[in-house]
């Protein structure tokens, strides 16, 4: 794993359809998004490469995704429970968020 104080930089990648977070150069976790039919942003899977996991990623990824969502005035529908959570957690400015009645599984 490489060390810890290695650069944490997210971007959104619109051809894999995820923010990807790299540690230094190496790829080290997304958060996946995919448009709906009405134009939202369903976010339906986190994930983080195990060499990578308790280092607080998931949720950097996350807060980035989201906060660049607001930017964009987009809206999303979190249907991942590491995306939920943040949200249950944490205000976004400018944020819309469409709360499914089911969400679905990863």
């Amino acid at each position: 794993m490489p060390a810890s104080t290695d650069e944490i930089t997210v971007a959104r990648n619109d051809e894999e359809r995820r923010y990807e977070i790299h540690v230094g150069d190496v790829l080290a976790g997304f958060t996946i998004f995919r448009p709906d039919a009405q134009g939202r942003l369903r976010f339906p899977h986190t994930e983080v490469d195990p060499a990578f996991r308790g280092r607080g990623l998931a949720q950097a990824v996350v807060a980035e995704a989201m906060a660049d969502a607001a930017r964009r005035g987009e809206t999303v529908v979190p249907h991942c429970p590491v995306v939920a959570k943040y949200l249950r957690e944490h205000d976004v400015p400018g944020l819309t968020v469409a709360w499914p009645e089911h969400p679905h599984p990863e």
